[in-house]
C-alpha cells in the first residue's frame, strides 16, 4: 500500500515510516500538520493515512477534522487517526458518519508492526477497526434504552471483537469456539439490529458502529 503519515513528531513519523517500509508498503508524503495532510493527500492519492489526533496550532482533534474530510473527498482513501489518550466520543465522531474504511487505535499500540499492518490491511477491506480498550471502555457503561438488550451476552461478546477489527477465524481462536458458532452469533446480531438487507460487510461495519454508538462513554 501507499500510505501518508501525519504526526507532529518527526520521530514517530520516521518510526512509523521504519516499520511500514520494512514491510513492503510505500511512503507517499509525511506531514507534520493537517494541512500538510491533506495537501498530500490531493497530490498523491495514498491507499490510507495515519493520522495523530491531536496535531498543530491547537493540538485538539485537528487530526480527527483532516480525517474526516479525507474520508468525504477520498472515499477510498482508508484512515487510521491515533491517539495518546482513551477518547471514546472522538471515536464514535471519526466513525458515525463513514464508517467503511476507517480505524481509532491507540499510538502505543502501533508500534506492534503486526497490529498497524493488519489495522491498515482492514481499513483497506473497507472494515472498521476501533482499539480494544475503548470496545472495552464503552461497553462498561451502556445507555437506559440499548438496541443491544435482548442479545444474548455471548453474542454481545462477540460483536465487540467485530468492532476489534477481528475477523471470524481470530474470533473463533479468541473464545475457543468453531467459526460456524460464531456465524450463528453474528448472524443474530444483524438480525437484532434489523441489519437483514445490506451485503455482509456493510452489515458488519454497522453493526460495528450500533455497537459502538450504543455503549458511548460520554453518555454515562
Amino acid at each position: 500500500m501507499r500510505i501518508a503519515i501525519a504526526d507532529d513528531s518527526l520521530l514517530t513519523r520516521e518510526g512509523l515510516g521504519h516499520l511500514l517500509t520494512g514491510q513492503g508498503h510505500v511512503i507517499a508524503g509525511q506531514a507534520g500538520d493537517a494541512g500538510e495532510l491533506l495537501a498530500i493527500v490531493e497530490r498523491a492519492r495514498p491507499d490510507a493515512v495515519v493520522v495523530d489526533i491531536r496535531m498543530p496550532p491547537t493540538h485538539t482533534d485537528e487530526g480527527l477534522v483532516a480525517a474526516r474530510r479525507i474520508r468525504a473527498a477520498h472515499p477510498g482513501t482508508g484512515v487510521l487517526v491515533l491517539s495518546q489518550y482513551v477518547e471514546p466520543a472522538y471515536a464514535l465522531r471519526l466513525i458515525e458518519d463513514r464508517p467503511e474504511g476507517v480505524g481509532y487505535l491507540l499510538k502505543e499500540r502501533v508500534f506492534d508492526v503486526v497490529v498497524l499492518v493488519d489495522a491498515l490491511r482492514r481499513i483497506a477491506d473497507g472494515e472498521t477497526v476501533v482499539d480494544p480498550t475503548i470496545v472495552a471502555r464503552l461497553l462498561r457503561r451502556r445507555r437506559v434504552a440499548d438496541p443491544l438488550d435482548g442479545l444474548s451476552e455471548r453474542a454481545t461478546e462477540v460483536l465487540g471483537l467485530v468492532a476489534e477489527g477481528l475477523s471470524n477465524h481470530a474470533i473463533a481462536q479468541r473464545l475457543h469456539v468453531t467459526e460456524r458458532t460464531v456465524e450463528s452469533h453474528i448472524t443474530k446480531a444483524f438480525q437484532h439490529l434489523g441489519l437483514t438487507d445490506d451485503p455482509a460487510s456493510h452489515r458488519r461495519v454497522r453493526a460495528v458502529l450500533a455497537y459502538l454508538r450504543h455503549h458511548d462513554a460520554s453518555t454515562g
